[in-house]
């Protein structure tokens, strides 16, 4: 009998190149694929000419935006929801909101949110897995839809023009290592202060200290944002418009936007076992802004979230979704299609997971925040759909992407919608406590592909 010991041996290795041998095809795939980019020679041609950019149903919509070397799409997607109502009170036929504004805050509350985390998680060894993890997730750039209503809740918002990007809000990386260094550091003062049993009074005072070291450096690396500013501009027939008196972020929110966030809603589909549909749940220390609203996702069957998302896009309303962006994707082409690529032909490798099955195994999770800006529906149904990237206008269709739907399946997790969009039932379920989960579960991964 052939004993196996789990080590390769040189029989098993002598195999594997016979069986590989074995087969001409192999040889022909070694060819093409040492000499060009897998998806180069994978591309699937048939896929690629059905994924046409024309749709039934399409959300007006301004140019292609650009979070550049960042990762705040889910901040983009969702002023990118935000800005066609703002276009269309003032009559414009593109516009932008500062991200840059919203990056800011983002940042401070996050500063603010870790270092309360820290206090709270004091007699916790350095090297408990919840202490490891507030240490090494505290800062990216990603977020989620609740976050982002926080910060717009407190801060509304302001044109781009009044505080547009810098080059730190478009290239992050120096921001998030030097204010990620300070944090730690403070993170190590607040530990050893609270082994002393320094009371909460006296963690929160050192904290304050901190924190405005940090609001010094955003404004150093962001600009600091304004109180209030005199708001001014031309409509697409030319006529000057200018505000009587100067407006703050919020007046301008609500005159301009002025989105009921309180309607809102985060549906998921996450089909893992371990998560019932029709189900609310949160994830633990996943936020931004401490006091402001936690984390609240809908678990569903993919066909309810489609239909809902296909409805609530007909009627002429972008919605803001989080996806596996990576998977089946061709960037240049802005194609998401789940036959875009044919590997399996290619390498003779099947590939079999199912989409729970990916989620278990590590394989595949939210990592990009878009919008839908277009369905196109046949006999009602929807067969593929618009999406709108914060990528710049180099990619896809000016910025644009299209998506088949069994994509939409396979790799979509996440959607925002209007609350008013779901049947009775599922609206009463939406006021039950919400099952927490633990903060490392898939569910609880932030939107930050760029």
């Amino acid at each position: 009998m052939k004993e196996f010991t789990g080590a390769l041996t040189d029989n098993q290795i002598k195999g594997y190149q016979e069986q590989f041998r074995a087969n001409p095809l192999n040889r022909v795939a070694l060819n093409a694929i040492t000499k060009t980019a897998l998806n180069d020679v994978a591309l699937n041609r048939e896929a690629f000419i059905e994924s046409d950019f024309t749709f039934s149903h399409t959300v007006k919509t301004g140019q292609a935006t650009a979070q550049m070397a960042s990762g705040r799409c889910w901040m983009f997607a969702g002023l990118n929801t935000m800005r066609t109502r703002a276009m269309k009170k003032m009559n414009l036929a593109t516009f932008e909101l500062s991200q840059n504004y919203t990056f800011f805050w983002d940042k401070l509350e996050k500063a603010n949110y870790f270092l309360e985390n820290i206090i709270t998680t004091c007699d916790e060894h350095i090297q408990s897995r919840i202490v490891m993890w507030l240490l090494q997730t505290f800062l990216s750039d990603g977020g989620q839809w609740d976050m982002f209503a926080n910060l717009i809740r407190r801060y509304g918002v302001v044109p781009k023009t009044v505080m547009p990007e810098s080059f730190n809000s478009s290239n992050s990386g120096y921001i998030n290592y030097f204010v990620g260094l300070k944090l730690k550091e403070d993170a190590m003062t607040l530990r050893e202060m609270g082994r002393k049993t320094a009371k909460i009074e006296a963690l929160r005072q050192k904290k304050e200290e901190m924190m405005a070291e940090i609001y010094k450096i955003l404004c150093i690396y962001f600009g600091e944002p304004p109180k209030s500013f005199v708001w001014q501009w031309r409509d697409k027939k030319d006529k000057f418009h200018r505000e009587a008196k100067p407006m703050t972020p919020q007046e301008f929110y609500k005159k301009y936007v002025n989105l009921d966030l309180d309607e809102m809603v985060s549906l998921i589909n996450c089909p893992t076992k371990d998560k019932s549909y029709n189900k609310m749940y949160t994830v633990q220390f996943l936020g931004n802004v401490v006091g402001g609203d936690i984390v609240r996702y809908l678990n569903l069957e993919t066909k309810i979230l489609r239909d809902i998302t296909a409805k609530v896009v007909s009627k002429g309303e972008p919605v803001w979704f989080g996806c596996d962006v990576g998977k089946m994707f061709s960037r240049d082409g802005g194609i998401m299609h789940t036959k875009i690529y044919e590997y399996d032909k290619l390498l003779g490798v099947k590939f079999g997971m199912d989409k729970a099955q990916r989620v278990d195994y590590c394989d595949s999770l939210m990592t990009h925040a878009m919008v839908f800006t277009g369905v196109n529906l046949v006999k009602g149904k929807p067969t593929k759909w618009k999406v709108e990237n914060s990528w710049g206008d180099k990619v896809g269709e000016k910025g644009f992407f299209v998506m088949n739907d069994d994509w939409f399946n396979e790799y979509l997790y996440q959607v925002v919608v209007p609350k008013k969009y779901l049947s009775p039932t599922l609206q009463k379920v939406l006021k039950e406590k919400p099952i927490e989960l633990k903060p490392w579960d898939p569910m609880g991964s932030l939107a930050v592909m760029h």
